[in-house]
């Protein structure tokens, strides 16, 4: 004991470095934690919270417009950004507190600076040397940004929680949750919206039909999307707009005040040295892990984003405690991630448990596919043509749901409830005898009847 400082050391004050340390802590070892920006990492500082704040901003537009379907007259909305944004950066002080006042209260030394490997047991913070048993790296990620003339023009999601006003015209690049994200925010806070997508459609590794679904709807609220589209430059010109040719052809503005990549994220290892504690990284920059979490080194651990596994902070959080609960708890612990349910904010959101229909159909030789598509209540009064999506992806032989997807209103509450129920191994038959709370849009999973089989192809 007298050889180390503490049990163990985390490198990351984000959610999954926080919870590791805190159960660590609880758990009786000696815990210290260093993070070199703010305590509470991606999530809560530049990523899912500040989001769905400003989703929820962006959505009043709609529901101002629904209010008058139902009699209400208001006057006309107008947005104050900087309001909205000293809002946000008040809520996310609070929250980064409140990580801070856990690790104290937990015990933890809690620090402040920037870590560097020393060797694999000796870990630098600005100058101070800790000798750590075991060490955790839970360094998140960081978005990427492509190699391409003009890049230092654009920004990413980093950026688009802080600019100083709401730009009018807006490019952005990318596919993904974040992309999709983005632009129904931007969208409905006022700005004029165009995707670039190089694939054939957005949300590649969701279900195929939310794919197209949430395409449509997208383009009802009038947001542009360009696919097998690539943004190779970009320019500023003299008044400051900034030029980004479309090679996928089809129309856009002829200039943007803002062009955001969100063309994925790559581990956040720069400036750990970690070379330093016999790690070699991947091929695509993340730390190899096993099951359990573990490192090429024994004793070093990495959970969430650094790591080439699912990006999600529920994910983080649980790798993290499972690692504490290992290293200093009564029994090993894996983290499950059998049936890990995600959403996408987007506008519709989605949500989303259990296999895609394509998924489904490389593992099972036939399976039932079950669909709803409808105008949930109140969306004809207020004026919004908006329509839901349900599905469940069924195995034909035992009639077990594998796959639970939606698009449309609430749907992330609503597929959060479906995923216990695909945990506890729901039949679809469980589904049929459920009583539907009415009148609601999670009814519509209970009421699917209509069946289309699909055989895996030989």
């Amino acid at each position: 004991m007298a050889d180390f400082d503490v049990d163990l050391f985390v490198i990351g004050g984000g959610s999954g470095g926080v919870r590791a340390a805190r159960v660590a802590a609880q758990l009786g070892a000696r815990v210290a934690i260093a993070e070199r920006s703010r305590y509470g990492g991606t999530c809560v500082i530049r990523g899912c919270v500040p989001k769905k704040l400003l989703v929820r901003a962006a959505h009043y537009a709609e529901v101002f417009v629904d209010a008058a379907g139902f009699g209400w007259s208001l006057p006309a909305g107008q947005l104050s950004w900087p309001a909205l944004i000293a809002a946000k950066d008040k809520e996310i002080g609070r929250l980064s507190d409140i990580y801070v006042h856990l690790l104290d209260r937990a015990g933890v030394t809690v620090l402040n600076g920037s870590a560097r490997f020393v060797d694999p047991h000796t870990v630098d913070i600005d100058g101070t040397r800790h000798r750590a048993r075991h060490i955790l790296i839970a360094t998140g990620g960081r978005p990427f940004r492509p190699a391409i003339p003009g890049i230092e023009h654009a920004i990413t999601s980093d950026e688009a929680f802080d600019l100083p006003a709401l730009p009018r015209r807006v490019l952005i690049v990318g596919g993904g949750y974040i992309a999709v994200e983005f632009a129904g925010i931007l969208h409905g806070l006022g700005a004029d919206v165009t995707v670039s997508y190089r694939g054939e459609q957005i949300l590649r590794g969701f279900d195929d039909d939310l794919r197209q679904h949430l395409h449509g709807e997208m383009t009802k609220k009038g947001i542009r999307i360009h696919l097998g589209s690539r943004v190779d430059r970009i320019e500023r010109d003299a008044d400051g707009t900034l030029l980004a040719a479309l090679d996928g052809g089809g129309t856009a503005p002829a200039g943007f005040d803002a062009v955001m990549f969100a063309t994925g994220r790559v581990a956040n290892t720069q400036g750990l040295d970690i070379e330093c504690a016999g790690i070699a990284l991947a091929a695509n920059g993340t730390i190899p892990v096993d099951a359990d979490c573990r490192s090429q080194v024994p004793h070093i651990y990495a959970v969430g984003d650094v790591t080439d596994g699912i990006a999600l902070t529920p994910v983080a959080i649980r790798q993290g405690a499972a690692v504490a609960n290992s290293l200093f708890g009564p029994a090993p612990q894996t983290a499950d991630l059998a049936l890990v349910p995600s959403a996408v904010f987007s506008q519709p959101p989605i949500g989303s448990v259990g296999l895609t229909e394509a998924e489904a159909l490389e593992h099972h030789d036939s399976i039932d596919i079950y669909r709803g598509n409808f105008l949930a209540l109140g969306n004809a009064v207020g004026g919004r043509n908006e329509r839901s999506l349900v599905k469940l992806v069924v195995d034909s032989a035992s009639q077990k749901v594998l796959g639970a997807h939606m698009c449309g209103a609430e749907a992330p509450e609503i597929v959060q409830g479906l995923a216990l129920a695909l945990r506890l191994g729901a039949l679809k038959s469980d589904f049929d005898a459920t009583l539907g709370i009415h009148p609601t849009s999670a009814e519509e999973f209970m009421t699917l009847r209509e069946k289309q089989t699909r055989q895996r192809d030989a």
